[in-house]
């Protein structure tokens, strides 16, 4: 374990080196850049940890490494370590009881946000030029936003996970983090295999509006900025609002079976997303079982606190409702595509807010689980690529955007993320130089 001196980002630090290009040859595309992995990923010589001691010392030294390690190291970079995550990649927080909580470089009174926290604040303290994590329920996402950083959840299935320890199947990826635009897209046409493509016009930008009520960031704050760049490229006319929980309510039929009286009560939160995201942690549950169920009972690992409730959760699952899911996931795809078609994009709070303090106790954050995973769930359960945008700082603390495209649609979402971000980037000086245009 590193110390407090790297932001406790790293679990260790070693040089896996880069190819380089034969002479006479253009340089390759990630040359000169250095990355960090999720220790989540194997890399041949060493055990994938996992986030916890227990699994550490009952697992054999990997004799491989994953496919997604060695094609960033053939483009040209070189891998200078594994990072902390939480145990069993189940959290959002980034807080691991036994190897410490990576410090967030934005807020350091704050959580760096999980499962794949290391590797976040690895980007954010500018530790490594880009780190790969993995997001299942939010774990690229979420650390994203909390470290002020672009994130990238591509859609399921883009990216190949061999060589990754699974969580949950039907929601695993692996993502990736950087600073700025021009790394960050850089690294996602290796990751994806993009050929050089033009970019195209979004033929929609959609609002949901709802889902910006559930954020306690300022609706203007996260909205006015982007929107405006969107004005000065793209036209007025492409930006389009919609209650997207009425719509999700309205298309995907089978999420009756999730709705409860409880949920539709709650002042906080939006019905039908609520109903999804039980859904999405019905099935992830019950594959989490499945994939290590029978190590977590013969091992008896020692768990910190709310990873071993959820862990002792998912133990219990019987599996009931997985075809409901199933289900639910293929009418959520269809429904969203139908909303959006190919080249539209949907526009949400990333998170509900303001990441958490450190060691706030678990019951106090219990409103604001259920809304970010609300807000998770739309990509998690539609496949979906979800690209997080960093907005700058807001009261000291970093705050966030994200753009969803359909599953597929991840090189138009790269282009698109490219595009904007300079525009946005004169929006945000507009608005510091003259605080009258945000509203």
């Amino acid at each position: 374990m590193e110390t407090s001196s790297n932001y406790g980002a790293f679990m260790e630090r070693f040089l896996l080196p880069p190819s380089s290009s034969p002479p006479g040859h253009a340089p390759l595309p990630l040359t000169s850049l250095t990355f960090a992995v999720k220790d989540i990923f194997d890399v041949k010589g060493y055990v994938t940890g996992f986030g916890n001691p227990d699994w550490l010392r009952t697992h054999p030294v990997a004799t491989s490494t994953a496919p997604t390690v060695l094609t960033l190291l053939k483009a040209g970079a070189a891998c200078v370590g594994k990072t902390v995550m939480d145990e069993m990649a189940y959290s959002i927080n980034g807080e691991n009881i036994h190897y410490g909580t990576p410090i967030n470089p934005c807020a350091a009174d704050r959580v760096p946000g999980g499962s794949s926290s290391g590797s976040a604040v690895a980007v954010g303290a500018k530790l490594v030029d880009f780190s790969l994590g993995t997001d299942t329920g939010g774990s690229v996402r979420v650390p994203a936003s909390y470290c002020g950083i672009f994130g990238f959840r591509p859609s399921h299935g883009a990216i190949t996970e061999s060589g990754v320890t699974p969580m949950a199947q039907s929601f695993d990826t692996v993502g990736w983090f950087a600073r700025d635009p021009k790394t960050f897209t850089s690294v996602g046409r290796i990751l994806l295999q993009l050929t050089e493509v033009s970019a195209v016009r979004p033929t929609r930008i959609i609002i949901a509006d709802d889902c910006f009520r559930l954020s306690s960031t300022p609706f203007d704050l996260i909205t006015q900025v982007v929107t405006k760049a969107a004005e000065k490229l793209y036209g007025g006319d492409i930006l389009k609002h919609e209650n997207l929980g009425d719509y999700v309510k309205d298309n995907v039929p089978s999420l009756n079976h999730f709705m409860t009286k409880e949920n539709i009560d709650q002042v906080y939160n939006i019905p039908s997303l609520t109903a999804l995201s039980s859904a999405m942690r019905s099935l992830q549950r019950f594959e989490f079982k499945s994939n290590h169920g029978e190590w977590i009972s013969a091992v008896k690992p020692n768990l910190g606190p709310g990873i071993s409730e959820r862990v002792s959760e998912a133990l219990n699952a019987t599996g009931e409702d997985a075809d409901i899911c199933h289900a639910i996931r293929r009418e959520l795809r269809d429904a969203l595509t139908s909303l959006l078609g190919d080249f539209g994009v949907l526009m949400i709070p990333t998170v509900p807010g303001s990441p958490p303090k450190l060691q706030t106790d678990p019951s106090e954050l219990e409103v604001f689980r259920a809304r970010a995973f609300s807000l998770l769930s739309i990509a998690g359960v539609s496949g979906f690529c979800q690209v997080t945008i960093p907005l700058g700082m807001n009261n000291n603390l970093p705050i966030s955007v994200s753009l969803l495209a359909k599953h597929g649609a991840d090189g138009f979402l790269l282009h698109l993320v490219e595009n904007l971000y300079d525009s946005i980037k004169q929006e945000e000086a507009a608005a510091v130089s003259n605080p009258k245009n945000i509203s």
